[in-house]
Formats: C-alpha cells, sequence, structure tokens
C-alpha cells in the first residue's frame, strides 16, 4: 500500500472514490459535481487529501480541513472524510491514511485533528481508538444547520 498526496492528476480516480463515499451517505451519484468540488479544493489548496494505492488502483482516500485554535493558538485540522473501498479493506490502507494525516498534522506543528463518526459505526469507532483517537466527553457539539 502507497500513500500519497492527491493532485490534479489523479482526479478522475478520486472522484469515483468520493462518489461512492457520498453514496455511502444516502446521497445521489454526481461525478461531475464530486469533480468540480474536489478539483476546487486541490486548486484552492483549502483541503489535504491523502490517497491510498494498491499496485495501480487507488482505493481509499483522506481529507481534512484546516481550522484553528484560538486558545492554542495553532492550526489544527479535521478529518473530515476517510473511505476505503469495500474490496479493499483490512489491508492496511485506512490505517496508513490516518498515519499520514497524524504526520501531515506534526509536521505542520498543529495543535490537534478531530474527527466525529456515527455512533453506530463500530468498526470505524475501534479504528480510531486503535490508531490513538480519543472520544471528547468534556464538550458538547451543536450544529446550526444553513
Amino acid at each position: 500500500m502507497q500513500i500519497i498526496k492527491a493532485t490534479e492528476d489523479r482526479l478522475e480516480a478520486l472522484a469515483a472514490l468520493f462518489n461512492d463515499y457520498r453514496g455511502h451517505y444516502e446521497q445521489a451519484s454526481d461525478i461531475a459535481g464530486a469533480k468540480a468540488f474536489l478539483s476546487e479544493r486541490l486548486r484552492q489548496q483549502d483541503s489535504v487529501i491523502y490517497l491510498a494505492i494498491d499496485g495501480d488502483e487507488v482505493v481509499g482516500f483522506t481529507q481534512l480541513y484546516p481550522v484553528f485554535s484560538s486558545i492554542g493558538m495553532k492550526k489544527a485540522w479535521i478529518l473530515n472524510d476517510l473511505f476505503v473501498v469495500p474490496e479493499a479493506r483490512r489491508k492496511g490502507a485506512a490505517r496508513e491514511l490516518i498515519a499520514a494525516a497524524r504526520n501531515m498534522g506534526v509536521e505542520s506543528a498543529s495543535r490537534y485533528l478531530m474527527l466525529q463518526t456515527h455512533w453506530s459505526n463500530e468498526k470505524a469507532r475501534a479504528l480510531y481508538e486503535s490508531t490513538g483517537w480519543k472520544l471528547d466527553e468534556d464538550f458538547a457539539y451543536y450544529y446550526l444547520s444553513l
């Protein structure tokens, strides 16, 4: 398994994975929209995307968005997306993508990485906890839909 930072030359494969990822969350298929969204993220450099490659095939990705910690006066990152195609799961891709995200956080002198997952996603929660992530039990998170 090879982990690389995504660039525009891998946009086709990334957009297909991203479309499948969105489908997992019951979103309508939209390859053109996925390409446009991801191309903009890459061009604007407002997210960092890593790809997991097995042989010649892109089998997974993670996307992180920057935020800032006012208290810590440092950058922080939201690990917003993590997806591995079903046939490539349990081969270490997700762990390696998480490791790449962690390394990027360390290298950018960031305060923390954060993520969220559904309570019912026991496999993901077990993976995160096994790679050092801690469940926040101190803060209540609120959302305002716009």
